[in-house]
């Protein structure tokens, strides 16, 4: 009798199907060992689907020995876009082929560079990371644009993606089916480094909390929802709050009324707290301080500090509600809550938005997001895309080249610039697109050099 090859499998949700196993069993968050005799294993293959049968997922077999117990792996292939075409979204026109590794597009100015980023974001999360009005990109004149990608999973798995958007509507579709946005996120994930994200290091408490959220997100979708039912208890809150500001109800009425919000405010907050809390370990444990030499560190900032004992954050945030209830009616606005929390992000001991340079701040800025795509990889197995837009205007050669450096061969990256000479130690490993009026062309004596 030939010797079974154990293959080693982890994973999240998922099904598990072949030819040799007769039943369908879900999987999750474990790790399963399967025996395959040597003798068929090439007319194997193994697909993990989600629930609805929908292939997502291919394996690459890596094998140690045969043995008669545990002793392989399989390795999840690296997700990657591998096309994208845009219609009548701003000023783009027709399709580009994106190489696996890094990709530089590069070009004039107001040719179309950051547009195509812009794509390829909306592409993965149906949003801009430009305007939350996804109608101004729509080309002037024209009454809808659409972005369309092809999406790989080694060389086995590929989904068709599409972004439509109308004047009031957006619409998204996996393989020509239309899907809904929940659905429709988990395809693609992007993280992405622009000139507005600095805010981030260098502006207000909401875009750092928006930053932790979106992580939290990536790990977790269903956190997503947590999100919008706070947003919706809170708008209901202030607006009974108002009303009371404007003596259309007496404080002991006003009161009463606003005890189950009260009781349900307390419950998402408390679930926002450890998502939060959680998500910003996990990310200052992956900061990669080797990369730019900094000290860089990160802690959440809760507005209950000092009030009482974080740990039991749920009973914490009630009695500060109770407490507060008066000055809330007598402001007219919701003061207690993760709302008002903030990220410190400290260059050494000092407080990297008051303190640091540009250069820190960017720099900062990078660290994270490169954290960021640890911390998805750590929980995925696999890379999000990262998109860098006018990288040049944000930071030195030596840290384009010490950044490309440690991407490469690392995660599908999307470079803007209009410095191509800035890459040209990359000339053998990068794929390059010249942008002129919309249009990309990738550089043929450049890919035929690549070969």
């Amino acid at each position: 009798m030939k010797p079974a090859i154990c293959f080693k499998l982890s994973f999240r949700t998922a099904f598990l199907s072949n030819p040799e196993i007769n039943n369908l069993r879900p999987v999750t968050l474990q790790t399963l060992f399967v025996p395959i005799s040597s003798s068929s294993l090439l007319n194997i293959r193994f697909v993990i689907t989600s629930a609805g049968g929908n292939a997502w997922c291919s394996f690459c077999f890596c094998r140690t020995h045969e043995s008669a117990t545990p002793a392989g792996y399989v390795r999840i292939s690296n997700m990657f876009l591998r096309s994208i075409r845009a219609n009548d979204f701003r000023n783009l026109e027709g399709d580009i082929q994106w190489g696996k590794g890094i990709n530089v597009i590069h070009g004039n100015n107001g040719q179309g560079k950051t547009n195509w980023l812009e794509a390829i974001h909306l592409l993965a999360h149906a949003k801009s990371f430009r305007t939350r009005q996804l109608h101004e990109a729509i080309a002037f004149g024209k009454p809808a644009a659409s972005v369309q990608g092809q999406v790989c999973q080694g060389n086995d798995i590929e989904r068709d993606l599409q972004v439509d958007i109308k004047a009031n509507s957006r619409l998204t579709f996996i393989n020509n089916k239309r899907e809904p946005l929940a659905y429709y996120a988990a395809q693609l994930h992007a993280v992405w480094f622009t000139a507005n994200e600095l805010e981030v290091v260098r502006g207000g408490p909401e875009a750092r909390r928006s930053f932790i959220d979106r992580g939290a997100i990536s790990l977790h979708p269903s956190y997503a929802q947590t999100l919008s039912s706070y947003s919706k208890v809170i708008k209901q809150k202030k607006r009974l709050l108002q009303q009371a500001g404007e003596g259309r109800l007496k404080f002991e009425e006003v009161a009463e009324l606003l005890e189950p919000w009260n009781e349900q405010l307390a419950a998402l907050s408390a679930q926002i707290h450890r998502s939060r809390t959680s998500y910003v370990e996990l990310l200052n444990d992956a900061l990669e301080h080797g990369l730019f030499g900094d000290t860089l560190s990160i802690r959440y900032v809760s507005s209950l500090e000092g009030k009482g004992d974080l740990n039991d954050y749920e009973d914490l945030i009630a009695q500060r509600l109770q407490l507060r209830k008066q000055a809330e009616v007598f402001a007219g606005a919701c003061l207690i809550g993760p709302h008002r929390d903030d990220l410190g992000v400290l260059f050494g001991d000092r407080n990297l938005r008051s303190f640091g340079s540009s250069g820190q701040q960017r720099s900062a800025l990078i660290t994270l997001d490169l954290a960021a795509i640890s911390v998805y990889h750590s929980q995925h197995q696999d890379y999000p895309i990262f998109l860098i837009d006018d990288v040049d205007a944000e930071l030195d050669g030596i840290r384009i080249e010490r950044l490309l450096e440690y991407l490469d061969g690392r995660t599908q990256t999307f470079v803007t610039t209009s410095k191509k000479n800035h890459f040209e130690r990359f000339n053998q490993r990068a794929h390059f697109y010249e942008v002129s009026a919309g249009q990309a062309r990738e550089d043929a004596a450049l890919r035929a050099a690549i070969g």
